[in-house]
């Protein structure tokens, strides 16, 4: 870890796997698999020998089975205490719950789903060409939940790629930057759907904001100061290109960044590269976490509690034929809520 001035990065940290976070938030992971062609069945055309099935997280020839035992993903599993917020860059991601709700969504759609009490769900990988590769490139980021919160009725929240604002803006030398604000727009762009309504981003001055940047080689972009100035946290996430300066100091490789919320702060792509970042920012919540795995609450006693819950209920047991579904052949995205509202993008 490095210290600087308050006017340059405040802390650099490697990336691992998951991303280090910072309160409120829990988690981050990128997922960019560059999957074969698809076998027909939604899983690889290729030999699994030498994967250990069920945990394959090897990345072994550019990705991995995860979970899955025929399909990549993460079959049906449990969560309570905090959300899950998954953009997908490119590929599909076919989702099922505990409420009865599916979905399938990718290619700069985002899922946002409040674990609440207690869901389980499955996030699986479709393999669906089979005459050509299956790339699949996606964040997924755990939010955490307050204290008055961690018991909410679970709920998700489809936020389709064309309704998320997004800017570019061309300099002289036809430079390209771009600016996608899953949460927490600047002032002056079009405001993002709406968090689910239990979310700490719902909080007016909780000031979360869940950015995508990309720079063409030599542009730069400037980020606006945080709405809740230095009481707000802001971290980015350096991890494609090959050069940055971010306030005038460079960047020793990829990396997370910390930088001060209270002010503006230039970002210059140095290399000959695109460069790609992704930015989480908040105020934190500020309380104790208590973590064991898929669960997330305040104290020992209430992780004791959600292993004995769900013991006892399934979090609404799964209605589905298997613990991995799939939702088909045709790639159309769609979204089916509990309850059997129906949307797809442009609804």
């Amino acid at each position: 870890m490095s210290t600087a001035p308050a006017d340059t990065p405040l802390n650099v940290l490697p990336l691992g796997f998951p991303w280090p976070t910072q309160d409120p938030f829990l988690f981050c992971v990128h997922h960019d698999d560059r999957y074969p062609k698809g076998n027909g069945q939604y899983g690889p055309a290729a030999s699994l020998a030498g994967r250990q099935i069920g945990s394959d997280f090897s990345y072994r020839d550019g990705w991995s089975m995860y979970h899955g035992q025929q399909v990549p993903g993460f079959p049906a599993h449990p969560h309570r205490g905090f959300e899950t917020v998954t953009l997908v860059r490119t590929g599909r991601i076919d989702h099922a719950d505990s409420m009865g709700a599916a979905a399938r969504y990718g290619d700069g759609d985002v899922q946002w789903l409040t674990a609440g009490r207690g869901i389980q769900h499955s996030e699986m990988f479709p393999l669906l060409s089979t005459s050509a590769p299956n790339p699949l490139d996606l964040f997924q980021i755990w939010l955490n939940l307050p204290a008055r919160s961690k018991f909410a009725t679970p709920h998700f929240t489809m936020l389709w790629a064309d309704a998320i604002p997004r800017r570019v803006e061309t300099d002289g030398a036809g430079r390209c930057s771009e600016l996608l604000c899953v949460a927490g727009a600047p002032a002056d762009m079009a405001a993002p759907p709406s968090p689910p309504p239990d979310s700490w981003a719902s909080v007016a001055d909780a000031d979360v904001a869940i950015w995508t940047l990309k720079l063409d080689a030599g542009a730069r972009l400037t980020l606006p100061a945080a709405l809740g100035g230095a009481a707000t946290k802001r971290r980015l996430y350096y991890f494609l290109g090959n050069g940055l300066r971010i306030a005038d100091q460079p960047v020793p490789g990829h990396a997370a960044i910390d930088v001060a919320a209270d002010r503006p702060v230039e970002i210059v792509n140095s290399g000959s590269e695109p460069a790609e970042l992704l930015m989480l920012q908040g105020r934190p919540i500020g309380e104790p976490v208590a973590q064991y795995g898929p669960f997330v609450m305040n104290t020992e006693a209430e992780i004791r509690q959600a292993f004995a819950d769900y013991q006892r209920t399934q979090f609404g047991g799964w209605q589905w034929p298997d613990a991995a579904p799939v939702h088909g052949a045709d790639p159309a995205r769609f979204a089916q809520h509990a309850g059997g509202r129906k949307e797809q993008p442009g609804d």
